[in-house]
């Protein structure tokens, strides 16, 4: 398993377009969410892929640590983040040294990309540092506006089906806010806040034909409104003890 999700990352990787159009407007503005709950001194970033959100996390005062599964990006990350430490590992693999907590651990699109969600917010619910230490966690949202309007004009079986970007990106699963719910429950972590942002009409394509960077900021926030049917759902979770 460990050598075809190595390879599984690495095609991934090569062609990745989580830095593209729309999407790095998402990925910044998922930052701006995760920033509100920042806390103490350092952080891991879990699968930074191509350092969109590494490049504002850069710019608070935590001490970082990237763990990402890609060579490919993991030799970019370490030239453009020289004061970051670098792991190259899948999640299922990783240790921290013996005793190490992370008062903050960012899980920015990931948990629709691994085959058992459950078990790695288990593992970063170890972690995590007990009480005080904040877990972020934001996903696609199988409820938004688009995939519903996909159903609708037949584009899509269901709103949990994968569309030919959730291909590309490597998704296996959508989440909805009650599946992203209950695989934190599952893990034992206590959730403080679930929330959305980016209300998302339509698809990313016809967004970036048309739209204007106004327009999107708009949307991006507009979502936070309305979350059960925004484009993105998070959490902000914790291990209390």
């Amino acid at each position: 398993m460990t050598l075809n999700e190595k390879n599984h990352l690495e095609n991934i990787a090569q062609n990745s377009l989580y830095g593209a159009g729309a999407n790095e407007k998402t990925v910044k503005y998922s930052f701006n969410i995760a920033q509100r709950y920042l806390t103490g001194t350092t952080l891991l970033e879990m699968g930074p892929a191509e350092g969109i959100m590494t490049e504002l996390l850069a710019k608070t005062d935590k001490k970082l640590t990237l763990l990402e599964g890609s060579a490919h990006f993991c030799k970019d990350l370490k030239s453009r983040f020289p004061n970051a430490e670098v792991v190259h590992a899948l999640f299922e693999e990783f240790l921290p040294a013996d005793g190490i907590t992370y008062d903050n651990i960012i899980l920015g699109h990931v948990l629709e990309h691994v085959e058992d969600p459950v078990s790695i917010l288990r593992n970063t619910k170890d972690w995590l540092t007990p009480n005080t230490g904040m877990l972020f966690a934001a996903v696609p949202n199988a409820r938004s506006l688009h995939r519903q309007a996909a159903v609708l004009m037949g584009l899509l079986g269901s709103e949990h089906e994968l569309n030919e970007m959730d291909h590309h990106h490597g998704h296996r699963r959508v989440f909805d806010p009650e599946s992203f719910r209950k695989a934190f429950n599952d893990a034992g972590m206590t959730i403080d806040i679930f929330g959305g942002y980016w209300m998302k009409p339509v698809s990313n394509k016809q967004i970036e034909t048309t739209w204007t960077d106004e327009m999107l900021q708009a949307f991006m926030a507009l979502g936070e409104r309305y979350p059960d049917i925004s484009g993105e759902i998070y959490i902000v979770a914790r291990n209390k003890q």
